[in-house]
């Protein structure tokens, strides 16, 4: 049976790759967007993620949330989206996939240190990353929801190749043990997306972070 998919902020460059991986793969893709649909998915919902209702995601396998916030006043909105999203699908078997950030990855096994606590880590991205980070502590309280949240590498890469392969991780911060860097491709991602998406009950990582780099 076809898996139903919605992408929510699909007309964000993420979202878009990520639906286009969607509907490579054979699944029935609707891309959520609050105007004119720029992806290649057959179905569209025009609607603001703030507006969808239990009624709009009724029915989908699968949620996959896109949406991304960068100006200061409206960064809170990382929270208040996904809280939104979570509180739409609770109670459900439908599963909610988070496109995530790489700043709330740790550095060591004990948990206590975060990536975007380190001193390398660049003063202009830190926002960004604690507004993200919060998200994701709030999220981690959800028992009622299948969330899933993906973290991709530190250097994540819009316009960069599509390989066909990426490394999975988990909760804490990985490199390449060749290059010694965190990349990954937009397009990459969407591939661990998806896949994560079609996993079987066995192999699907509910209720957890997991990250991805080449």
């Amino acid at each position: 049976m076809t898996k139903r998919i919605a992408v929510v902020a699909a007309n964000g460059k993420a979202g878009r790759l990520i639906t286009k991986e969607s509907v490579d793969r054979g699944l029935d893709v609707t891309a959520v967007v609050r105007g004119e649909n720029r992806t290649v998915a057959p179905h569209t919902l025009t609607k603001d993620l703030f507006d969808l209702t239990d009624a709009d995601l009724a029915g989908f396998d699968i949620v996959v949330d896109a949406f991304g916030a960068w100006t200061p006043d409206a960064l809170p909105q990382h929270s208040t989206s996904l809280k939104h999203l979570a509180d739409i699908l609770s109670g459900t078997d439908t599963r909610l996939i988070v496109v995530g950030g790489a700043g709330s990855l740790y550095l060591d096994p004990d948990h206590t240190l975060q990536l975007s606590q380190a001193d390398t880590f660049p003063e202009s991205f830190l926002p960004l990353a604690n507004a993200m980070g919060a998200a994701l502590s709030e999220l981690r309280e959800r028992a009622d929801v299948k969330w899933t949240y993906v973290s991709p590498a530190a250097d994540f890469q819009a316009d960069g190749p599509r390989t066909g392969e990426y490394a999975l991780a988990g909760e804490e911060f990985t490199t390449n043990g060749t290059t010694g860097k965190s990349e990954i491709s937009y397009a990459d991602y969407a591939i661990a997306i998806i896949d994560e998406a079609v996993a079987t009950p066995s192999e699907a990582h509910v209720n957890e972070r997991i990250s991805v780099r080449w």
